[in-house]
């Protein structure tokens, strides 16, 4: 996997390729290299070069050079507890942010839901009915031209996993060149063949996050029109609304983008939990120690410390260890 495919992932904590480029190359850059010299190494401009460094030290990762030497890395466990610390701070803002919106939806539909119809001239329309709401859902997917965006959380119906009565294809715009992301609630993962289904979305090209206690469904089309699907997906007289007034969506696409800045990217979904042994063997790849100081700490030999990080590398989708300590980080396995 090459840098510019976890951009993504970085970017939710404020670090881009870059930066982790020559944060990276700081560790195992010998004393007394010029910043020319390794601004050449990495095949960066003077300006790009400055601008990691200026970034890399605002989130944590370095402290101020001595003279005109270049900045001093902290180790990788520092640096991830840092960068975490900053991100949990940005996150209390955004969460503000978000319950303020959250309760703003909540208000807008008990207003709808509780009189008549509203017309449609207003730019909101109510859909009624599984069937009705499934149809409309495929024809607003189908019709994105740049971008779908999908909240998804229980309660499902009993019979499909996605509370419609067949299946979203999500991969179908992906084929378009329609950039598709979704939120999933972890609770959702419980449901029998849900994981399965998302690993299959993920190779297919769609843009999945795992959040916790989703405020609320939607689905959002080229950010010009959002269906707010019903609470009760398993209710065949549920109903649904499909707003299109500029001034509600101007709500609710804020509201899946603090969704989405909070969730956790994933590569793939995998239902099982990290093993206590591995997250031993995690906290101390953070830490810096070597894999014989590892070894000797956990009583077993070098080889197999060796093989169980290939394995956990493998499946964080990590190419160096510094990006499985954060990738593990990102996902729950550690605290730090």
């Amino acid at each position: 996997m090459k840098w510019a495919d976890l951009d993504a992932q970085w970017q939710v904590l404020g670090l881009g390729a870059d930066e982790l480029r020559v944060y990276e190359a700081l560790l195992s850059t010998p004393s007394g290299t010029t910043r020319t010299a390794l601004a050449q190494r990495l095949a960066l401009s003077p300006r790009q070069l400055r601008n990691a460094f200026e970034r890399l030290d605002d989130r944590g990762f370095t402290r101020p050079a001595r003279g005109s030497g270049l900045p001093v890395p902290d180790a990788p466990a520092t640096a991830l507890r840092n960068l975490v610390h900053l991100h949990r701070a940005e996150l209390l803002r955004r969460e503000a942010e978000l319950e303020e919106l959250t309760g703003s939806v909540d208000r807008i539909a008990a207003q709808l839901m509780s009189g008549a119809p509203a017309p449609r001239t207003i730019g909101i329309e109510t859909l009624r009915g599984r069937a009705e709401i499934a149809e409309r859902v495929t024809s607003l997917v189908v019709s994105a031209t740049e971008e779908v965006a999908l909240l998804d959380r229980p309660p499902y119906a009993a019979s499909e996993p996605d509370g419609m009565p067949a299946p979203i294809n999500m991969a179908e715009p992906v084929r378009r060149g329609v950039r598709v992301r979704a939120v999933v609630d972890r609770e959702g993962l419980s449901f029998q063949g849900r994981a399965r289904g998302l690993n299959e979305l993920a190779a297919q090209g769609v843009q999945i996050r795992l959040g916790v206690d989703l405020p609320t469904k939607l689905i959002t089309v080229d950010r010009r029109m959002t269906l707010l699907p019903p609470t009760d997906a398993a209710d065949p007289t549920a109903t649904a609304l499909v707003v299109s007034d500029s001034l509600l969506s101007n709500a609710l696409v804020p509201l899946f983008e603090a969704v989405w800045e909070r969730a956790v990217p994933i590569g793939s979904v995998t239902n099982s939990q990290v093993t206590d042994e591995d997250r031993e063997l995690l906290t101390m790849l953070s830490s810096g120690l070597k894999d014989e100081a590892i070894a000797r700490r956990l009583e077993i030999h070098v080889h197999t410390v060796r093989k169980r990080i290939s394995r956990l590398m493998r499946e964080l989708k990590a190419e160096t260890r510094f990006q499985a300590g954060v990738q593990a980080a990102m996902r729950g396995w550690l605290t730090l």
